[in-house]
């Protein structure tokens, strides 16, 4: 140890050039074992660790009270030492199998010089005949059909030159391919594989100490049967049986081998099995910690609060705490909080020589303790409004799955969100759970607010478009407020203001009533000037921050005018802006009304009959269709069979059909409809949910084709065999207003399940395309001069991104323009 002239200890600087990874010799195993295992056993009569054991002293400690016998070190102190078996015979490592047969399949049985890359018949340096080596998973070598022993296997490879090895791409110094066969067999520390005590006072001892038994026993048989003179067929059994173990050792889930099971069937989880996997030490235990300071629960809906704050309940907030430290300026909130008798309040002091204190429910005692409350110490808080969390939902797919919020704490048992800002989470209402995490240090908390708060997420980082945005209800009300035609008188104009978080009141704009217009134009900046075509293709202006024309749906609010504001005006206005629109939203659709109901899907006896004869119409021609197949006169398609034409042209058919049938129900339900308004505007559904309950359901296909599969000649037994008409192939002519029938709804449920199921396969599959995608750029990261680069600082783009732009600000909200005269209605 160095001091400085101050006697003060230096710190000398170590900079790592490089990590090598090699394989063990027998010698390096033998080097860094601190005990020979001879004895297949662990504990004595008395629970005393055997000496020669598995759980020799030497290996290190599992049980409080002893020493280790190596270090002298107690449980917590001890990290664990190896031990080795010497092996009677050496044996294969199963892991190497594949490495070892390119190497033999690559070298001279008799020379046992490198014979290059490529096939050979003979040796280029001895010119002896070149034999086929054959390898058997997971440990069998052949050549030309004799069997390879692990000794003849071992002498061959020591036998291949250095040069030859480092040919072959090999370092005789430190990954010698001899050693792939071993001889010395380390025996990991206790610490790694402690056994337990069951409740009935029973040892239950770990799968690798189970493995590690029967490697020794098998071990102490060989040896007595050879130094017994046994046939070699009993020696080679044995030796068989010893390969086996230490192969099930290393990986219980080799091919071609039976795994290694207890008694009771289970089968043992060894070296590879810990490590590898989702249920593995990497993933489970590394990549995905369980951690302190989180809470989980149901996630239910509360517009009232706002979108960036998340309802916490009481329960929670009394049991978790946020670390305060103690300064002059809040020394005496800090005694408040220790001496107070209800929430909120501190339930833990850490003193300066971090020792952490719980505050029982005594006054004497917390008096005493706020009295000797010290600078420099820290108290530990439950926690109160204003506290940020970070809140997550899984799968987290992408950034915005975890966002920081602020807490409201509220009654009830589950965590109150916006609905406005659930569309990052793809969160909803119908039991979804998430997680809160509760930020601990002033980094974090720095961190949470200035990177991941709501409004700074507004717009997506994928494509840059508004991804918060009023939804549904919100939507609804905004068009119901702003349409033509819309006016409130002195009193709602005033409540519905109100609402919204507006105390002044404008002047009225018809006849002493209000306009919907008017008031949702209280919520924009005077120089806000927008033309922009709705959803419903009406023209919709905003000039001088006043709206003039047209209603606002989902394109114009969450689109246009929302990346407006934001790209203006920023995230701090943008989210006043939205908790704002959407109450206002809210309180227009609770007080104007609007429902769906049956009578919202009834077409007019004019459209039943349309209906009917379209459907007629395409029945005669389907049938037709089907006519001229069995006469063979149908005109092909370029590239197709007749029967492939046929189902082409009615697939076709029943399209143009659906087509029209949604002419029909548009046209006749118009744009007064409920439900239609809901599709038109983007708030919720389509016109072909409309279609579906008040029309037909129509054409159910799986794979783009009509249903084939069920009985020979015919899908269900009560269709008559052979007929290829509409009915019959999964078409459905009844709507779910008036119900399907039998068939109909078996076809039905046909289409919906292959819909069900490319659901579940696509999820599974776009999460490991997900997984390997972060694995393979993990490590690429933005440096100041806008290069991407990997951990060895290569170069993997020039500019970020091409452009160096962040996607979330580089696009333009194209309704920026000018409002010209014309575009506002003089009438």
């Amino acid at each position: 140890m160095k001091l400085d002239i101050n006697g003060v200890k230096m710190v000398t600087e170590k900079k790592i050039s490089e990590v090598m990874f090699s394989l063990l010799s027998p010698d390096m195993v033998r080097k860094m074992s601190a005990a020979k295992v001879i004895i297949p056993d662990t504990y004595d009569d008395d629970g005393y660790p055997i000496d020669g054991g598995l759980v020799d002293l030497r290996l290190g400690v599992v049980d409080p009270g002893l020493r280790c016998k190596t270090c002298g070190g107690k449980v917590k102190e001890c990290p664990g030492h190896f031990g080795h078996i010497e092996l009677v015979r050496p044996v294969v490592h199963t892991l190497f199998g594949k490495e070892i047969y390119h190497i033999l399949s690559k070298t001279c049985p008799k020379c046992h010089r490198y014979t290059g890359e490529g096939k050979k018949k003979t040796c280029p340096h001895c010119e002896a005949t070149l034999p086929e080596v054959k390898f058997v998973k997971p440990t069998g070598f052949y050549i030309d059909g004799e069997s390879l022993l692990p000794t003849d296997v071992r002498d061959w490879l020591s036998q291949i030159p250095e040069g030859d090895l480092r040919d072959m791409g090999y370092s005789p110094e430190y990954a010698n391919p001899k050693w792939m066969i071993l001889s010395a067999l380390p025996v990991p520390p206790v610490n790694m594989r402690p056994s337990i005590t069951l409740e009935s006072g029973e040892r239950s001892e770990d799968d690798l100490t189970h493995k590690l038994v029967d490697i020794i026993r098998i071990n102490q048989k060989l040896a007595t049967n050879i130094s017994a003179g046994a046939p070699q067929l009993i020696i080679e059994d044995l030796w068989e049986l010893l390969q086996y173990h230490i192969t099930t050792y290393f990986d219980n889930e080799t091919s071609n081998i039976p795994p290694a099971r207890h008694r009771s069937g289970r089968a043992l989880k060894t070296i590879t099995q810990r490590l590898k996997g989702k249920e593995g030490r990497f993933r489970y235990n590394l990549s995905g910690k369980r951690v302190n300071f989180s809470a989980r629960t149901v996630i239910s809906p509360d517009p009232d609060i706002e979108m960036n704050m998340v309802g916490m309940p009481y329960i929670i907030a009394k049991k978790m705490t946020v670390p305060i430290a103690v300064t002059e300026w809040n020394k005496k909130q800090c005694q408040k909080l220790i001496t107070a008798v209800e929430y909120p309040r501190a339930l833990y002091i850490i003193r300066d020589d971090k020792r952490k204190i719980r505050l029982i429910d005594d006054a004497e005692m917390r008096k005493e303790a706020a009295k000797n409350l010290k600078v420099g110490g820290t108290i530990e808080r439950q926690v109160i409004d204003g506290d940020i969390v970070l809140f997550n939902r899984q799968p987290s797919l992408h950034r915005i799955s975890m966002m920081a919020h602020y807490v409201k704490v509220l009654p009830g048992k589950t965590f109150r969100v916006n609905p406005v800002s659930v569309a990052p989470y793809n969160a909803d209402f119908d039991g979804d759970e998430m997680n809160l995490h509760l930020l601990q240090t002033e980094e974090s908390k720095a961190e949470a607010r200035y990177l991941m708060s709501l409004e700074l997420q507004i717009l997506s980082p994928r494509y840059g478009h508004a991804i918060i945005r009023p939804q549904e209800d919100q939507i609804s009300g905004l068009y119901l407020l702003t349409r033509d035609g819309v006016y409130f008188n002195k009193k709602e104009a005033t409540e519905l203001l109100y609402e919204s978080g507006i105390t002044e009141i404008p002047k009225p704009d018809h006849k002493n009533m209000y306009s919907g217009k008017l008031l949702f134009s209280q919520l924009l900046t005077p120089d806000i000037n927008i033309k922009k075509t709705s959803e419903l293709g009406q023209t919709v202006v905003i000039k001088k921050g006043k709206l003039i024309k047209g209603g606002i749906d989902n394109k114009i609010i969450g689109g246009t005018l929302l990346e407006y504001i934001f790209l203006k005006y920023g995230p701090e206005h943008t989210k006043d802006f939205l908790d704002k629109v959407t109450q206002m939203g809210l309180y227009a659709i609770t007080n104007i009304g609007f429902s769906v109901s049956l009578k919202s899907y009834n077409l007019s006896e004019k459209a039943d009959k349309t209906l009917d004869e379209m459907l007629d119409t395409m029945n005669r021609e389907i049938n037709l269709m089907v006519e001229k197949y069995k006469n063979k006169s149908l005109e092909r398609s370029p590239g197709l069979g007749l029967k492939a034409t046929l189902e082409g042209l009615i697939m076709q058919k029943t399209s143009e059909t659906r087509h029209l049938v949604g002419n029909l129900v548009d046209s006749d339900l118009t744009l007064e409809n409920p439900s239609i308004i809901m599709a038109k505007i983007g708030a919720r559904g389509s016109l072909l949910n409309a279609i579906q309950m008040s029309a037909i359901v129509a054409q159910q296909t799986i794979r783009n084709k009509r249903p084939k599969r069920g009985y020979r000649g015919r899908i269900l037994s009560y269709f008559k065999p052979k007929i290829m008409a509409a009915k019959e192939n999964g078409f459905v002519f009844g709507s779910f207003k008036k119900g399907l029938t039998g068939a109909e709804f078996i076809m039905h449920s046909m289409g919906g399940r292959e819909a069900l199921v490319n659901t579940a396969i696509r999820t599974g599959r776009s999460g490991y395309m997900q997984r390997r995608l972060i694995n393979a750029l993990q490590d690429l990261a933005v440096e100041n001069n806008l290069s991407v680069r990997n951990a060895g600082t290569s170069i993997v783009q020039f500019i970020y991104g091409g452009d160096g732009k962040d996607p979330m600000l580089a696009s333009k909200a194209e309704a920026i323009v000018d409002v010209k005269k014309d575009d506002v209605d003089t009438a």
